[in-house]
């Protein structure tokens, strides 16, 4: 986990302008920035930045947020990826918390694996270009099959030699540990030697979505029985084969700008697509696809077409695992390309606008396909056909969110019609597949109907629609407490405190339930004290840029304040206009004092409720001297709060 120390230095360094300039073309307009919105197309600019609020929004689309968010909408980094990139950035050196000796081996070993594989690419690629045997085998063979050399640049392609050791030699020479070589699956031990797994073969090098090289995919170039066409990096703690999409770095704006994902078998495949300006495709490997690969999909898409060859083994492949993306709520479709081709060769012999147009018409409906593939299959066999009712009525059964209701509805009546069987019965059957499916996962399902955050004070955060919708009457007032501390909790409150020691003193922590309705505003406030109280300085960033969306969120909404003064102010009146940070503390002072209000009339509402239910003479005394009391402490709270109060 990185430390709240190393959060806070990449925060303070944090210059959004710096940042989504690096990604799109900013223009400065009056106190903001504009530009071209990178989330949907548009001819006229309606992306602002603002620098003084450190928050951007398109008024387009609506996205909105601030700089570590547009990284992760942007590049689909998650919060630590995001962290990680503006550290490198920054030259801010990353801290690691709570980790065991055991996670900081692993860390160590993850970085010295990208380091060498940084290497091994840098290695190949030279080879090929400026080494004469590299020329005239590897890049001849690339050549050939129509590879230009800028795409085989952009895709860092490369060549090792037949030699035993080239590659062995040069990393160990350049002091990389041989242990950690054989790791990463391009050095192996023969006859008490470091060799070259590689030998003879045409390197591809795989990348996370940040760039970096993961593993490599090398590819045969003699013909030899015994040796496997492919081979790929074994898993380590970088290289996941079930989490990786080839060419997943080079499509993802691509994909995010189409609106699909094209889904292809090699790295070929790809390569030649990309050449053909068709950008938005990646590779699965021939493997089935995984949960963790149909997620990084769904990152950019909801839109899957999944482009295979035409024989039966390329129509097996493009089938598996796709269960897994009806769950996932993606829109899948299938093609499969004719005549024995396959995308790298079929591309190559109709041209790129022909390719596409083919893709455009030849779309097959995942289910429906799957249903006449297992119909053929079994012919006129009835035990079969019950068998392909009942697949399919457990295919459908994957679809199983609510906003995919129609959907699901439609596959029934269709695919009823094809089998020539009952509507109602097959609803019935898929019903029994979901209600399998609910019981077998009620516990998780009831759990996850509250979503809990773990912050770092180890406190539930709990999340429900309260977060975005103010549910309470009072809930204003509770955020302008809240917003208060985290934008003036480290000024000076007098000689001996600051405004958070104030706070604190004011409202102790076991009083937050009884004066604060909503439980996450509750939650930002323990969260602030246990980091106060832990020596750190907490502003308003560590919360607006919290690696927790929910909190983030909730964390902005609070510091959304509507009302701002004229920057044309003094061109209309004389004189020194005073701001919320000159009157600070009276709005702390005045938005503590309201929640203190807040308390005294609902003890005073249940003080009079309790008088109206006794009968008791003497009881009913005690209480008009408690209604009193409280009468008098309302009076004199309400003479000190000033014009704070919301109506």
């Amino acid at each position: 986990m990185i430390s709240q120390n190393t959060i806070q230095q990449i925060q303070g360094r944090i210059d959004i302008i710096d940042i989504i300039g690096s990604f799109i073309k900013l223009k400065k307009r009056g106190t903001s920035y504009l530009g071209l919105c990178p989330f949907h197309n548009e001819k006229t600019p309606s992306f602002t930045v603002s620098a003084a609020k450190e928050i951007y929004k398109c008024f387009g689309c609506g996205r909105s947020g601030n700089s570590i968010g547009f990284l992760m909408e942007h590049e689909k980094y998650s919060y630590v990826e995001a962290l990680r990139w503006l550290a490198q950035k920054y030259n801010v050196e990353i801290e690691e918390t709570e980790t065991t000796p055991e996670q900081k081996l692993q860390q160590l070993s993850a970085d010295s694996l990208f380091i060498i594989n940084s290497f091994a690419q840098k290695f190949f690629s030279d080879y090929l270009f400026n080494n004469e045997d590299g020329q005239d085998i590897g890049l001849s063979y690339l050549k050939q099959r129509g590879f230009r050399e800028d795409i085989i640049k952009k895709f860092q392609i490369g060549f090792n030699p037949e030699a035993r050791d080239s590659f062995a030699q040069a990393a160990i020479n350049a002091q990389y540990n041989l242990d950690l070589l054989q790791k990463s699956g391009l050095v192996a031990i023969r006859d008490e030697r470091p060799v070259d797994n590689y030998r003879g073969r045409i390197i591809f090098p795989i990348h996370n979505q940040s760039g970096k090289v993961l593993g490599f995919g090398a590819r045969i170039l003699k013909t030899n029985d015994r040796a496997p066409k492919y081979i790929n990096t074994p898993e380590n703690e970088i290289y996941v084969k079930s989490k990786i999409l080839y060419g997943s770095y080079f499509a993802r704006m691509a994909i995010d700008k189409a609106d699909e994902c094209l889904l292809v078998e090699g790295y070929t495949d790809v390569v030649s697509l990309h050449q053909a300006g068709i950008e938005n495709v990646v590779a699965s490997g021939g493997t089935s696809l995984t949960p963790d690969q149909l997620r990084l999909v769904k990152k950019y898409t909801n839109n899957l077409t999944i482009i295979y060859d035409g024989d039966s083994a390329g129509i097996k492949a493009a089938l598996r695992g796709l269960d897994l993306a009806l769950e996932e709520s993606l829109n899948v479709k299938l093609v499969l390309i004719p005549d024995n081709e396959d995308p790298d060769s079929y591309v190559n012999k109709v041209g790129a606008a022909a390719f596409t147009q083919f893709v455009a018409e030849n779309k097959k409906d995942f289910i429906l396909f799957q249903l006449g593939v297992m119909l053929q299959d079994a012919g006129t066999d009835s035990n079969k056909k019950s068998a392909v009712v009942n697949q399919v009525a457990e295919t459908i059964s994957k679809i199983n969110k609510a906003e995919d209701f129609t959907k699901q509805q439609d596959y029934i009546k269709q695919c009823a019609e094809i089998l020539k069987i009952e509507e109602a019965g097959l609803h019935a059957l898929v019903n029994k597949f979901v209600r399998e499916k609910v019981n077998k996962e009620e516990n998780r399902a009831s759990r996850e109907s509250v979503i809990h955050v773990n912050t770092e004070g180890n406190q539930n955060f709990e999340v429900d629609e309260e977060v975005v919708s103010l549910l309470y009457k009072d809930e204003p007032h509770e955020r302008a407490m809240v917003r208060s501390l985290l934008e003036f909790g480290l000024k000076s409150w007098n000689d001996e405190q600051r405004v958070a020691d104030h706070v604190f003193s004011e409202i102790a922590e076991n009083q937050l339930e009884e004066l604060i309705d909503n439980k996450n505003l509750i939650t930002l406030i323990k969260t602030y004290k246990a980091w106060y109280d832990e020596g750190l300085e907490p502003t308003a960033k560590n919360f607006t840029y919290h690696e927790d969306n929910v909190i983030r969120q909730l964390a902005m909404q609070v510091m959304d304040y509507d009302y701002e003064i004229s920057q044309n102010w003094k061109e209309v009146y004389e004189g020194k206009i005073d701001t919320r940070e000159d009157l600070y503390k009276e709005e702390v002072f005045s938005t503590v004092n309201y929640l203190k209000l807040r308390k005294i009339k609902r003890l005073m509402d249940e003080n009079q409720r309790d008088l109206e239910k006794t009968k008791d003479p003497e009881e009913q005394l005690v209480l008009l001297q408690i209604h009193q009391h409280l009468k008098q402490m309302e009076i004199e709270l309400a003479k000190n709060i000033g014009t704070v109060i919301f109506k």
